[in-house]
C-alpha cells in the first residue's frame, strides 16, 4: 500500500497531465490561415495555472513528513 505521500505526488501529476490537456489544440492545419481560438482563456491562462498548481502539490508531497504511528 502506497503512502500519503506517494498518493499526494500521484494526485499533482493528474493534476499536471489535465493543465497540459487543457493547453491541447488551437491549431490550423493551413499554415496561412490564423486560428485566434490559440489564444483564449482555457490555453493561455486556465492551462498554466493549473499545471502550476500540480507543481504546488507535487512539492507539497514530497515535503510533507509522514506521521509516525502512535503506539
Amino acid at each position: 500500500m502506497p503512502s500519503k505521500n506517494v498518493k499526494i505526488i500521484a494526485i499533482g501529476l493528474l493534476v499536471m497531465i489535465v493543465g497540459f490537456i487543457l493547453m491541447i489544440g488551437g491549431g490550423s492545419s493551413d499554415p496561412n490561415v490564423f486560428n485566434p481560438a490559440m489564444f483564449n482563456f482555457r490555453r493561455l491562462t486556465l492551462a498554466p495555472i493549473v499545471i502550476i498548481i500540480g507543481i504546488v502539490v507535487i512539492l507539497w508531497g514530497i515535503m510533507k513528513t509522514p506521521k509516525t504511528p502512535e503506539e
